[in-house]
């Protein structure tokens, strides 16, 4: 867990700074600049270009994971992987460019009554779409040789201090709104051009045809992977962008700006669980790779514990304060309160799970993942067809919600079954039942100061003592209590 602990600080601390940006850019500038129809139509054209980019990748991500390993030999270009990877991205990209623009009046025919506003900006999708696509391509290259902070550096700082500064343009009215979504859509090539750079630096962006060195036979593996695996992460991209797309159609661009906004400052508590996941992945393959399992529950429940305690405990000290907090956003937000919640508990369960998916995907019985993915897809669909028209974008978080407890139980049922692995141990229900108790504690306190700041003062010591102290004093979970006295031991003795 060494490698994991100082690679996953290192990227939690650079992913708050870039929540920090985030918040200052969507929390507060975009509240203050922009109209909520806008910042509906801005996360629109960023879900859809996010969409594109999931298709095009045609599931090279997983394929990386799964067979990077096999392939790693600076000496020989890792056999030219990364070019035979990025042969894939290159054909998706075309081939849904070319969807993208011929079948430009059916994509626009389900916005014209909700948010005619998307029509004027339908192409401003296609450069978030190609350039973060790539991105994800080397991101995941890179992760796969264990570097990992420059890519959460280019994304979460440059590319949301760029974004910062064209914010301010647009207050200063030195651009106009149709500058500025183009502006901001160009930004996300930023990114992008950082890892090409620091690929190059490393020697390991070697590009060229003549570097491929795959057999016949492995080149079928992995196109055989990839099929499956592309096909599974239709799953995740139909929840990730069907609630926001379906908004837009059956609510609108305010709707749609409110629920993005709050879907976005609900991400802050899943920082920590990704920063794990992200460097915990990789070696889940090597783990199948040398038939590691029991390296590999060891991970899986720790994996599991640190991110039950983080994404518990954060969710405690906002829940208690969610009026406190929406305070500060325009009235129309607090439809929002519920979203969250509903968004948070599917959330959590996942970030619970840990390492299910990256077990599931990178393992010998990655082909029937595909009917949990099926499964998903058309219940997401299904229940924010009923739900969003009955309850508007609270229904979108309580069908996403229900999904994905539904496909996450599912997922791990089927792992413990077959592989005998899971993630439970004893102390992760105590910290349930213990997050249950402060809940319950700060709903009972609510209102009992008049002074809004002390009162969420008050909330936030007594919520932070009644969850985390008992951690702490008890050592439900090692690795959080371990850097806790670190943190202890620096802020008293100065080391």
């Amino acid at each position: 867990m060494g490698l994991v602990q100082k690679d996953a600080f290192r990227t939690t601390v650079i992913s708050y700074l870039g929540i920090l940006l985030g918040y200052l850019n969507k929390g507060v500038l975009f509240l203050l600049i922009l109209s909520t129809a806008q910042i509906g139509l801005v996360n629109l054209i960023i879900s859809i270009g996010t969409l594109f980019a999931q298709l095009a990748n045609f599931g090279t991500v997983f394929a990386t994971w799964k067979f990077f390993p096999f392939m790693r030999n600076q000496s020989k270009n890792h056999h030219g992987f990364l070019t035979f990877i990025l042969l894939f991205v290159g054909a998706g990209i075309l081939l849904y460019t070319i969807i993208y623009v011929v079948f430009r009046e059916q994509i626009q025919a389900g916005y014209i009554e909700k948010s005619p506003m998307f029509i004027d900006y339908y192409y401003w999708t296609l450069p978030i779409g190609i350039a973060y696509v790539v991105f994800m391509v080397l991101e995941i290259y890179l992760r796969s040789l264990y570097k990992n902070i420059v890519a959460v550096f280019a994304y979460e700082i440059v590319l949301r201090f760029a974004t910062t500064v064209v914010l301010v343009f647009k207050w200063m009215d030195l651009i106009s709104f149709d500058v500025f979504v183009i502006l901001h859509s160009l930004l996300y090539l930023i990114p992008t051009l950082i890892l090409i750079i620091y690929l190059r630096r490393m020697n390991e962006f070697n590009i060229g045809l003549s570097q491929i060195k795959i057999s016949k036979r492995f080149k079928k593996i992995v196109f055989y992977y990839s099929s499956y695996s592309y096909l599974n992460t239709l799953g995740a991209v139909w929840v990730n962008s069907l609630d926001v797309l379906m908004i837009a159609q059956l609510v609108g661009l305010t709707g749609t700006g409110i629920f993005t906004t709050v879907v976005f400052l609900s991400s802050a508590l899943q920082v920590p669980y990704k920063s794990i996941i992200r460097v915990s992945s990789p070696l889940v393959s090597d783990y199948w790779k040398h038939r590691q399992m029991d390296k590999m529950k060891e991970l899986y429940v720790k994996t599991s514990s640190v991110s039950l305690v983080l994404g518990l405990g954060m969710f405690i000290l906002v829940w208690v304060n969610i009026d406190f907090l929406f305070s500060f956003l325009k009235p129309e937000f607090r439809e929002g309160i519920w979203v969250f919640f509903f968004i948070m508990i599917g959330r959590l369960v996942d970030m619970y799970f840990g390492l299910n998916g990256a077990i599931f995907t990178t393992s010998k019985k990655y082909r029937y993942d595909i009917f949990f993915t099926v499964f998903l897809m058309i219940a997401v669909y299904v229940l924010n067809a009923v739900m969003i028209p009955v309850w508007g974008i609270v229904g979108a978080g309580i069908s996403t919600t229900i999904a994905i407890l539904v496909y996450s139980f599912g997922r791990l049922i089927f792992i413990w079954v077959v592989y005998k692995l899971h993630p439970f141990n004893l102390n992760q229900f105590i910290i349930i039942g213990l997050g249950l108790i402060t809940l319950a504690i700060g709903h009972f306190t609510q209102g009992m100061i008049g002074n809004k700041w002390i009162q969420f003062i008050v909330e936030s010591l007594l919520s932070a003592g009644c969850f985390f102290l008992p951690i702490y004093f008890f050592s439900l979970e090692p690795e959080v209590v371990n850097y806790m006295k670190k943190g202890t031991r620096f802020l008293f003795k100065g080391k």
